[in-house]
């Protein structure tokens, strides 16, 4: 019986569920420079480095993320990141400095990357 719940449920999995969720984008590329602050990165929840960020809100702060910003490259430096996921590292690692942000929208997501697309380098 149990394999059977588990086999429908795998196919009443939303679209995109095998998107990574924010923890798993920090452990898979956000982690390298974050973790220990390499290149100056905002350390992994170190509240006063991120405060600065999370006031300026996600709307500068993915868009730098799927852009790059400074010594960071596009996408953390994993172009196989969707931007959704991207979207979700960001929002983990805020949080994690003392953010309230929730999951992002499709519309957010979409907005984020024209306003990155938008950037120069």
């Amino acid at each position: 019986m149990r394999l059977l719940i588990l086999a429908l449920a795998a196919f009443t999995l939303p679209a995109g569920a095998d998107e990574m969720s924010g923890a798993e984008v920090y452990a898979s590329t956000c982690h390298e420079c974050h973790a220990g602050g390499k290149d100056n990165a905002p350390k992994f929840g170190d509240a006063s480095r991120w405060k600065k960020l999370i006031r300026e809100g996600l709307d500068d702060i993915v868009p730098e993320a799927l852009h790059g910003v400074r010594k960071m490259p596009a996408k953390g430096g994993n172009p196989n990141l969707s931007d959704l996921e991207v979207a979700r590292g960001v929002i983990y690692m805020a949080n994690a400095g003392g953010g309230k942000f929730a999951e992002p929208t499709p519309a957010q997501v979409e907005k984020w990357r024209k306003k990155a697309n938008a950037k120069r380098r």
